[in-house]
């Protein structure tokens, strides 16, 4: 129990929306750091400019009130004592230095005398002095050479000469490292106060977000696990927006797919079913016959006379017959469904086919008193299609028509023009076929309802009620020639099967 309890508490805080928490609120310290560091250096800048903009005049100051100058190269001693004591009048924490016109630093006022340059660099004074104090400038801090610092500057004239400049550092060290602390103390509480604040507020609004976020996620997450373990009805409630919606849509479509094709395969899993019983009922019954009248003839052997033997031999020929069509239309059938037939589409007369199909099957009529009456339109243009594929189609209506009718019906093929199309049609005066086995008889290997089939009374005792492979061969080939098979059919009047075919287009 403890052991689940733990698994379940490690499961819970490996979840995503922990996780986007956790990474939110490291992102957030992150941000929070940056600011407060970009903000100190924002500020102390800002104390910079600001202190260098209130004493941008001072050098200018100090050089009118004493008026230095340099006797012989050296600095007077008088004019750096009044220095001194105009430099602790005005502000203390400030440094003076007199430069030559080189920036050589000739003599200075700082505390503790620690100066470590001999010279400064004299391109930020003269921008100074250009510009009069207006831009943030930063120059040498001759205590510190890896520093810079905001100073004001003026230069010296004698006799309108220039002889050297006032260089005031504005910040001491004294002076900097105090307000850099009271600096850093003041951006600590004010950037401490404000990461805190924002931390919390936006991981909170951030946890609420991410908590509507991934409760939608872990109800798809739900629906898909519950799909996978066999609920193929479960689908996602489509009621977000964006990359949620299309993926629940997405799922919803795949779902329908698969549940689709699943009936899909158990419908053609029970047509497979069907379709190898079916053959082996056709199979084995001539091959009962054969096998019963080859019996029958080995022990009869000497006293057949040579008519009995002769009638034997033509019934196991018709079983033979019935087996190699059987077994053609098999094979002719799983080359078309594997789409291995492709249609040498070619212009011809279907008129000229319509009668050559029919004369082949004038001689088969006639045993049962069957007439055939072809109906062909002269005014029939030539048609585009695979002449052999098409005379299989023929072949196997009449094959249907002619034994399906009773003795003494008449089976009736003709062509009409449409336009750019040509219909054949071929019509029987047979039984018909029930109105619940229509939709059914193109379907492979379909068989007549029991009820229809007891008034049917052949003498060829291979044939049966089947129809055979040869409807679904006629629907396949049609398929392929992207056109369509209609049937009509009322009991005890006969049935009319029609497909049309395009016209021959020159260039096509």
């Amino acid at each position: 129990m403890i052991d689940l309890l733990i698994m379940n508490r490690k499961k819970f805080f490996s979840s995503l929306y922990w996780k986007m928490a956790a990474t939110l609120l490291l992102l957030m310290v992150f941000i929070g750091f940056a600011y407060v560091v970009i903000t100190a250096d924002t500020v102390q800048m800002y104390f910079q400019e600001k202190n260098q903009r209130l004493h941008a005049e001072l050098a200018a100051h100090i050089v009118q009130e004493v008026k230095p100058t340099f006797p012989q190269g050296n600095v007077d001693e008088a004019s750096m004592d009044k220095i001194m004591s105009s430099m602790m009048a005005i502000n203390p924490s400030i440094e003076v230095y007199l430069l030559d016109t080189s920036g050589k630093i000739l003599n200075y006022v700082a505390p503790y005398k620690k100066v470590k340059l001999t010279k400064v660099d004299l391109e930020p004074i003269l921008a100074f002095v250009k510009t009069e104090g207006q831009r943030f400038i930063k120059g040498d801090d001759p205590r510190n050479p890896e520093l810079q610092k905001e100073f004001s500057a003026a230069p010296i004239y004698e006799a309108d000469q220039l002889i050297g400049y006032v260089y005031v550092v504005l910040a001491s060290e004294e002076y900097d490292m105090a307000a850099q602390d009271l600096i850093g103390n003041y951006i600590m509480r004010l950037g401490g106060k404000t990461m805190v604040i924002t931390l919390i507020t936006t991981l909170l609004a951030g946890l609420l977000i991410f908590w509507f976020i991934t409760r939608y996620l872990n109800q798809i997450i739900s629906v898909v696990k519950r799909f996978k373990d066999g609920h193929l009805e479960e689908r996602i409630p489509v009621k977000s927006s964006g990359e949620l919606r299309t993926l629940a849509l997405t799922f919803n479509e795949m779902a329908a797919q698969l549940l689709d094709n699943i009936e899909k395969i158990k419908t053609t899993e029970n047509l497979r079913r069907e379709l190898v019983a079916n053959v082996s009922h056709d199979l084995r019954t001539p091959l009962s016959i054969i096998h019963g009248y080859v019996e029958t003839m080995l022990m009869k052997a000497d006293s057949m006379n040579g008519e009995q033997l002769s009638q034997y031999l033509q019934t196991i020929l018709k079983s033979t017959e019935r087996l190699k069509k059987l077994v053609g239309d098999l094979f002719e059938l799983s080359k078309l469904e594997a789409q291995e037939i492709k249609p040498k589409k070619e212009a011809f007369f279907i008129t000229e086919l319509v009668q050559d199909v029919s004369q082949k099957h004038k001689l088969v009529a006639e045993k049962r008193n069957i007439t055939i009456v072809p109906v062909v339109d002269n005014n029939v243009p030539m048609v585009h299609a695979d002449v052999s594929l098409i005379e299989r189609v023929l072949q196997n209506l009449m094959d249907n028509a002619i034994k399906f009718s009773a003795d003494g019906g008449i089976v009736t093929i003709e062509t009409h023009n449409h336009g750019n199309d040509v219909e054949v049609k071929v019509t029987d005066t047979g039984r018909g076929i029930p109105e619940e086995d229509i939709p059914l008889v193109f379907d492979r290997y379909f068989n007549l309802t029991k009820s229809n089939a007891a008034k049917f009374n052949e003498e060829d005792p291979v044939s049966k009620t089947s129809v055979g492979l040869g409807l679904a061969i006629v629907k396949k080939i049609l398929e392929i020639h992207n056109a369509t098979i209609h049937l009509t059919s009322k009991l005890n009047k006969g049935s009319a099967f029609s497909f049309r075919l395009p016209v021959y287009q020159i260039g096509s």
